[in-house]
């Protein structure tokens, strides 16, 4: 297997909706996508949801929906460096199967208690850490088994339309939930989610083993240290997962930023609060859909400047004067959300050994989802007292500040390689770079 595939002569006279969708014409990618399609809209709606319940325990607690999020996402600072090694080491696809069903479980038990009306809001604390735990092995797992589905040439489309059935499902799960809480409260809707981990399983059970692009041989053991130090040999590995890293703990707070908008800013109900959430959805499809087009390993230019557009329109839709406003600028957000983790997320991988990359990927979740809960407790912190607003825009300036600094590293770096001899400064990467700094 490769590592850095290019377009072959070929692919370049396919025609573009079948080079849009080519994982789709793997057997096993197809299953699992119909699984994780069912799946992920049921975690949305259970998200939806869950916030509402939140809100409605606490009295529209900023504060308690943080610590939601931060025990939802703590076990990734634990555990995920180790489900990287289990991930590099056993069957990626039972490991699967396992937390799936583990999942079904805990949202079984979290909706028989507010069917029958004893739910309490540690009982929502202790859910979210229990499916915070599961999702820190989930998590690597599923991005590492994506490369066994479909081989290293097809990853960046199949990457990019996995992008897109969880945006897909970002549009679907909160508006379906919207209405349905409206209907018939939170507790049906979460049951709705322990029926969708069903498709997930599913789709798992039915694949063909043999078709799976594995390793000839998986390690008999898969330190974490091994990966710590692959990752810090690689210059253009680290500084990505920089970027990835802040961004992932000052932006990504949607799940705390837009309940606390729609329901303290604008005043709204449910349903809205759920068209709120799909805007922001139907903009990370089509970004998604956009990048099914890449063929290659991203330029790090390009993860910057995706990185800074993010920022920009996600402070925005925080000064937004009205909910149409607020919807477009949350279509935007989506679109800049996806532009740079998919970006972010091929440069990582396709610039992997086969070998690290469930430990680099766990990394990479780590750095991404791991660092949520200080950006939680910390954007639920300021929601509450300086208004829902100063969470987008703490967020977005930030991201933008931190993406232009690690612009300005990675000049650095490459000035002191180039001097040093270890770099051709006429190499297209220093081209690219220039020309961003120039602009």
């Amino acid at each position: 297997m490769t590592s850095a595939p290019g377009a072959s002569p070929r692919a370049k006279h396919t025609p573009p909706a079948r080079r849009t969708f080519a994982a789709l014409s793997v057997r096993n990618f197809r299953l699992f996508a119909g699984g994780q399609l069912v799946s992920v809209a049921g975690t949305w709606m259970m998200v939806v949801a869950q916030d509402w319940l939140v809100l409605s325990l606490t009295g529209d607690s900023g504060t308690a929906l943080g610590i939601v999020t931060a025990l939802q996402f703590a076990p990734m600072l634990l555990l995920t460096l180790h489900a990287g090694g289990l991930a590099d080491r056993y069957d990626k696809r039972r490991l699967l199967i396992v937390c799936n069903l583990i999942s079904a479980a805990l949202a079984l038990l979290l909706a028989l208690l507010v069917l029958t009306g004893q739910v309490g809001l540690w009982h929502v604390f202790l859910f979210a850490l229990g499916l915070g735990t599961v999702n820190a092995v989930e998590v690597p797992t599923r991005m590492s088994f994506v490369s066994e589905l479909v081989g290293t040439d097809l990853l960046p489309n199949a990457s990019a339309l996995s992008a897109a059935y969880f945006s897909t499902a970002r549009v679907v799960g909160p508006a379906l939930a919207g209405l349905l809480i409206g209907w018939w409260g939170t507790g049906p809707v979460m049951l709705l989610n322990v029926a969708s981990y069903l498709g997930t399983v599913v789709g798992l059970r039915m694949m063909r083993p043999r078709e799976l692009h594995r390793a000839a041989k998986r390690p008999e053991r898969a330190p974490v240290m091994d990966g710590l130090r692959h990752l810090a040999s690689r210059p253009d590995l680290v500084l990505p997962m920089l970027l990835v890293a802040v961004t992932g703990m000052l932006a990504f707070n949607f799940q705390l930023t837009l309940p606390l908008l729609a329901k303290t800013v604008f005043h709204t109900d449910a349903a809205s609060f759920g068209l709120l959430t799909t805007a922001l959805a139907a903009g990370s499809l089509a970004a998604a859909f956009l990048n099914t087009r890449r063929r290659g390993r991203p330029s790090f230019s390009l993860v910057v400047v995706a990185a800074v557009g993010f920022g920009l329109v996600e402070a925005l839709a925080g000064l937004a004067p009205n909910y149409p406003a607020a919807a477009v600028l949350l279509f935007l957000t989506g679109f800049g959300s996806i532009s740079f983790s998919q970006a972010a997320n091929h440069r990582i991988q396709l610039g992997t050994e086969p070998a690290y990359r469930g430990r680099v990927l766990a990394l990479y979740t780590l750095a991404f989802q791991g660092t949520t809960p200080l950006g939680a407790l910390l954007i639920g912190w300021l929601s509450e007292r300086a208004g829902a607003r100063a969470g987008l825009l703490v967020g977005g300036a930030g991201t933008v500040a931190f993406a232009l600094a690690v612009l300005a590293a990675e000049a650095v770096r490459r000035r002191r390689a180039s001097d040093a001899g270890l770099l051709d400064p006429r190499s297209t990467g220093c081209r690219r770079l220039g020309a961003t700094l120039r602009s």
